[in-house]
């Protein structure tokens, strides 16, 4: 087994007529690149090979929203598996170490001198026990681990599909529309007592409660274009929020966006309640999948995604630089 081929190419891809070769590698983003490069989520400089003459042994792809400027997740690293003549980590951690100097020469991917982008990686939802998934797992992690990242968090990933049954709330909230921005925002910020979210326990060693929210709120809620009129308030009887849930679409699927109890009233059952209501609008919409993902250590919200009937897909695995 050699370490690397002697005549190992590193580059980006073209264009869009390279995607082809690009995804001669299975991942279950493949389907998705294409409209990627076309909305702007990818750029080709983003997008980098490591080939030995036209065989593809190592791929990897940075990914923005919208509104960004510059990548906001490393999300995809993959390496040939079936490649047995070369070291797949080194081949993987070249790749990856060559970009990073191409696109971050400075060490950092924006002038406030945050760390590179986060890595993450779907991956099968039991790997641990499955001999091959294992390795494809710790393959892409140790590449990554060994340009300086450090592991962040594990999640698991959930669908419900039309045709499933839809779970009912009970009779004891009630549930309203939001009322404004600053209703869904304070909200928001007291939800965040208590999190068991582990990016937003790490953004609150450095912010207020407040600064967290309104982040999270102009990073992501404020973009969706569905209608504000499907996120939903629950109430007790007499009027006093217990929850909240946005249901809402993406670029790709139609999601639980955010679901969460307020401090003062967990531990009595209401996020199934939460869960249902947020399933509910969704499904009477016509969607024909909705998706959600929770930390591994946020059981409580796990044990209700599974309570609702929603399929435990995938997990995903994150990796940070530190600061």
């Amino acid at each position: 087994m050699t370490v690397l081929p002697n005549d190992l190419t590193i580059r980006t891809i073209t264009g869009p007529e390279e995607l082809e070769l690009f995804n001669r590698l299975p991942y279950v983003q493949n389907d998705e690149l294409a409209d990627d490069l076309a909305q702007g989520r990818r750029r080709p400089s983003w997008m980098w090979m490591a080939l030995d003459g036209d065989r593809l042994l190592a791929r990897l792809s940075w990914w923005c929203r919208p509104q960004d400027d510059a990548p906001f997740l490393l999300d995809l690293i993959d390496v040939d598996d079936s490649a047995h003549d070369i070291d797949r980590v080194a081949v993987a951690e070249e790749l990856l170490r060559t970009a990073n100097a191409a696109l971050f020469p400075d060490g950092v991917p924006v002038a406030q001198g945050t760390p590179p982008p986060e890595f993450l990686r779907f991956v099968p939802a039991g790997w641990r026990e499955d001999e091959s998934d294992r390795r494809m797992v710790e393959d892409r992690v140790r590449a990554v681990e060994r340009s300086g990242a450090v592991p962040l968090v594990e999640r698991l990933r959930y669908e419900w599909f039309a045709g499933y049954p839809v779970p009912q709330p009970g009779d004891r909230l009630r549930f309203r529309g939001i009322e404004s921005t600053e209703d869904i925002l304070g909200l928001m910020t007291r939800a965040l007592d208590g999190t068991l979210d582990t990016h937003d326990r790490l953004d609150l060693e450095e912010k207020s409660a407040e600064e967290v929210a309104a982040a999270n709120f102009a990073d992501e809620f404020a973009h969706y274009d569905t209608p504000r009129s499907w996120w939903r308030v629950a109430t007790l009887p007499d009027g006093e929020p217990v929850g909240f849930v946005i249901p809402a679409r993406n670029a790709y699927h139609p999601i639980i966006a955010y679901i969460a109890v307020l401090p003062e009233h967990r531990g009595h059952g209401y996020i199934d309640d939460l869960l249902a209501e947020g399933t509910r609008v969704l499904a009477e919409e016509g969607v024909p999948n909705i998706r959600a993902a929770t930390d591994v250590g946020n059981v409580p919200m796990a044990r209700a995604f599974e309570r609702a009937g929603y399929d435990t897909t995938s997990a995903v695995v994150n990796l940070t630089w530190e600061k």
